[in-house]
């Protein structure tokens, strides 16, 4: 298990496949930052624009919005040190709805051009539960079974024992999980259990802090110290494990 810094480089080229943007910082930021302070390629893919991502659509409609988070994103990743980026055509809330062989195969052809040594992404659970997270997933595990090479990894974003224990009245008031998750990973089944040093969680929170759409109320609301503390460790679950479990 990687538990401590001086073995990210064991990640090798690193592949981050998500829904939304925001979604890369919050379950990954401090370990692609580490992995590009090593030097290490690190590719982000981003499904949606995130043009649904706001309780006020008539301020922010789903095309300024899109166009917004764009921007964000952009800004997130030059903190983060993520120069490659690539979008995928699909429209927020809608992912569950798309032609799955269609995304399936626009991933494989990343996967054929990246040739990535580690893969992150969504377990089956999506962490919140979110459908456009599950329907990540479920793309993403497909394509990595078709074109992955041999002893690439899959590695999914895990929500461990004593996160929800910390922090579960917190995210209940927040409405993070939709009702039935998180889904745990017992500790014995994490391939990452990452709690971030004092710079890297500053700097993933200033990335973070770059998608004030998504962010600034919850940092308003929470203080910055509490929302530190509560972005500061990233944890992943090996696919292989968690899909045997499943089965």
């Amino acid at each position: 298990m990687i538990g401590c810094v001086s073995r990210i480089a064991e990640l090798g080229t690193v592949l981050g496949i998500w829904a939304h943007p925001d979604d890369e910082a919050y379950l990954s930021g401090g370990l692609m930052a580490l992995a590009r302070d090593n030097g290490q390629r690190v590719v982000c893919v981003t499904a949606t624009r995130g043009e649904l991502g706001t309780p006020d659509p008539i301020a922010w409609p789903p095309d300024r919005l899109a166009a917004e988070r764009t921007a964000e994103l952009a800004r997130c990743l030059e903190i983060l040190g993520v120069t490659e980026q690539h979008w995928l055509p699909y429209r927020d809330g809608e992912c569950a709805a798309v032609h799955a062989p269609d995304a399936v195969e626009e991933l494989c052809a990343v996967i054929d051009r990246v040739r990535p040594d580690t893969v992150l992404t969504f377990g089956p659970d999506g962490v919140t539960g979110h459908p456009d997270h599950r329907a990540v997933s479920e793309w993403t595990t497909a394509a990595f079974e078709k074109a992955a090479a041999p002893r690439t990894r899959l590695w999914y974003a895990a929500t461990p024992q004593r996160r929800v224990h910390r922090w579960k009245a917190l995210d209940d008031s927040l409405g993070v999980y939709l009702p039935g998750y998180p889904v745990i990973t017992p500790a014995e089944e994490l391939a990452v259990d990452l709690v971030l040093d004092e710079d890297t969680v500053a700097r993933k929170v200033r990335a973070l802090a770059a998608q004030p759409t998504q962010t600034a109320g919850l940092i308003a609301a929470m203080g910055i110290d509490c929302y530190t503390e509560w972005v500061n460790d990233e944890c992943f679950a090996d696919a292989a494990i968690r899909l045997t479990t499943v089965s």
